[in-house]
């Protein structure tokens, strides 16, 4: 027997509340981690795996990946696998995993977008590396114009059928797309479980209908970017650090990061302090109000930002007061 044999923390159920994913009978974590960054073939494997380990010793049993995380593409998934055979294999009826396809992926005409064999290659393929027989959630990660819609969910559907997804979901997609593709997946006898949008303070999109929407047909919602990439933490108080995504200018770019920016971060920050919060966590606990929110996405370079983040957990009501002000905090961005 290995010496370094994992077991999951035995209290690890005994401090979260899990949340129904709209009207299915599946529960998600209130916080969930996202393989985005830090899990990819460029980083350090044992601090991946540490990770992971600790976020689902603290209860985080949904782990979502796409097929290009990494980098490079699909080092992320097969990060995922290594832990799952090393340390998580008894326990993978206890997680939800689930990963994407719709962008770039691979050369040629083939590896992008949401053609059928776009869609079902890439899910082989992310089966393959991360060691499963099925996914719990398979997301076409993007509504591909240039493909008709019928094609894009009969895949879904197919993916399905074929018990190499228990669920299926939709990312990135507007609510006239969402609207078409849910009631084409359910003719054809699969409900849409959940939508994958990006939300935070700073990207409210949502709120125009797709929230809506998503009630009605009785799906859940997990959002990404909650944190809009780091700003609504105390990262960016004090200007732009060094080694921060802004200064590596990756998708937040420096100068998204304007003074008035960083005033009104600042304001936001007072206005957490005095909720006894973080801005993240404060930043979080603000979309988890919502009771259509199922999860939010984060991501985590530390066991100490997981911690952090499931701190938000601990106050996620506001007051009539609270709200005012940050509402009129947020409208002078």
């Amino acid at each position: 027997m290995k010496e370094d044999l994992y077991r999951a923390s035995t209290d690890r159920y005994n401090n979260i509340k899990y949340n129904k994913t709209g009207k299915s009978g599946l529960y998600l974590p209130p916080v969930s981690l996202g393989l985005w960054h830090n899990f990819g073939g460029i980083d350090i494997y044992e601090n991946s795996r540490k990770l992971l380990i600790h976020a689902f010793n603290k209860g985080i049993t949904h782990f979502d990946l796409a097929n290009n995380y990494g980098p490079p593409e699909g080092s992320a998934e097969e990060t995922f696998g290594r832990v799952l055979m090393a340390d998580f294999k008894p326990y993978r009826d206890e997680m939800i995993i689930s990963t994407k396809a719709g962008y770039l992926m691979w050369p040629g005409p083939y590896g992008d977008g949401g053609s059928r064999k776009y869609l079902i290659s890439s899910l082989d393929q992310s089966l393959k590396r991360m060691h499963l027989e099925y996914v719990d959630i398979f997301y076409s990660h993007r509504h591909d114009v240039n493909t008709p819609i019928e094609e894009t969910t009969s895949a879904l559907i197919d993916i399905v059928r074929q018990g190499k997804a228990l669920y299926v979901g939709l990312s990135n997609y507007a609510e006239d797309a969402t609207d078409k593709a849910v009631d084409l997946l359910t003719r054809g006898g699969v409900k849409c479980l959940i939508h994958q949008p990006r939300y935070s303070l700073f990207d409210r999109w949502i709120e125009d209908g797709l929230l809506d929407k998503l009630e009605d047909e009785g799906m859940g919602c997990i959002v990404y970017s909650p944190l809009s990439q780091g700003l609504l933490t105390d990262k960016y108080l004090s200007g732009i650090p060094v080694n921060s995504r802004a200064a590596r200018a990756h998708f937040l770019k420096p100068e998204s990061i304007t003074p008035e920016k960083l005033q009104i971060i600042k304001q936001l920050n007072e206005v957490a302090g005095r909720r006894g919060q973080t801005l993240a966590q404060m930043s979080l606990a603000w979309v988890l109000k919502d009771p259509r929110i199922t999860s939010v996405l984060v991501g985590a370079s530390s066991t100490l930002q997981i911690d952090d983040n499931l701190k938000c957990l601990e106050n996620l009501t506001f007051s009539r007061e609270e709200l005012k002000e940050i509402e009129e905090i947020i409208s002078k961005k």
